[in-house]
């Protein structure tokens, strides 16, 4: 697998691109997008949370139509800036307090702090995972040829892997949760409101076999994403494992996500399935290239050496 920093810039990007487009859906105009959208997220949540959460889906209330095109177009703004190589570094250092931001007062932190966070349905929230991708995939004039993207950022080697293994051991944590264990089931089979009809069956089915299974598959689910957690400090596993994750990233996306609900009119983002599986391609090793070639791609002569 050939894997470029300015490819992973490109697919963040591209996903930064569909929220601007989800952001002017109709129904984004409407009081559904503070009081569907914005106001259930202070659900659960301690006061802290939830009182910023709250007076913020009342001022975008007061001011729908403005608000929400102002999101749209600070959204738009940040993809068209990562896409544009010139201009990679200021979209990426904007969406950083942007998702910030976003992830409080419009994902009441991602649920986390609940007590019944679902790593299936979202957990720890998508925008989150846009600040971290913003800093992993960080351009810089100097990166080594061997390693990761992400061993290559800002971060250093260790803290990103630090970072990967608090991410992933977090989503071990909240699926082991009894709310979450107890709840799965009938979680996946209630989400095809709203969802086209083969969505919809899809969410049946998964519904169907899971039954009162739920809590052996929560089980099983958490120890696959601690092993996801820890593959990092592996090197001989680190392919196939980082493998697995974005398989099960991408097919929690599909049953646990309903990929994003994009299809339902009041998406906002693709959920969190895409960004892990984004996230694991950053971490993907790439072998090192001890001679690189020139931008023609003509192998340089060699030169004498001086005595």
């Amino acid at each position: 697998m050939r894997l470029t920093l300015r490819g992973l810039q490109a697919a963040l990007g591209l996903v930064w691109l569909l929220d601007a487009i989800l952001q002017f859906q109709p129904a984004m105009f409407t009081r559904s997008f503070p009081d569907q959208i914005l106001r259930p997220a202070a659900q659960g949540n301690p006061a802290w949370v939830a009182g910023p959460v709250n007076w913020g889906a009342t001022l975008v209330g007061q001011h729908v139509v403005l608000a929400d095109a102002a999101f749209a177009i600070v959204q738009l703004v940040i993809a068209l800036a990562i896409l544009w190589p010139r201009t990679t570094r200021l979209g990426l250092a904007l969406s950083v307090p942007w998702a910030l931001a976003v992830w409080w007062l419009g994902e009441g932190l991602g649920g986390v702090l609940t007590g019944a966070p679902s790593a299936v349905a979202g957990a720890p929230g998508a925008v989150i995972l846009y600040a971290l991708l913003a800093v992993l995939l960080w351009p810089e004039p100097f990166r080594p040829h061997g390693g990761s993207v992400a061993a290559a950022s800002p971060l250093g080697p260790l803290a990103a892997r630090l970072a990967w293994v608090v991410l992933w051991a977090s989503l071990a944590y909240d699926t082991l949760l009894a709310a979450s264990r107890a709840g799965l089931a009938a979680q996946v089979a209630g989400q095809g409101a709203g969802e086209p009809g083969w969505l919809a069956a899809i969410d049946r089915a998964a519904g169907r076999q899971l039954g009162a299974h739920d809590a052996a598959v929560s089980v099983v689910l958490a120890v696959m994403f601690a092993v996801i957690a820890v593959a990092v400090f592996i090197p001989a596993a680190a392919r196939p494992v980082l493998g697995v994750a974005i398989v099960l990233s991408l097919a929690i996306w599909l049953v646990g996500q309903n990929l994003g609900g994009i299809f339902t009119g009041q998406g906002t983002d693709p959920n969190t399935g895409p960004l892990l599986a984004l996230l694991a391609l950053a971490y993907w090793p790439r072998r090192p290239r001890e001679h690189p070639l020139p931008a023609d791609g003509r192998p340089a002569l060699a030169l004498p050496a001086r005595r």
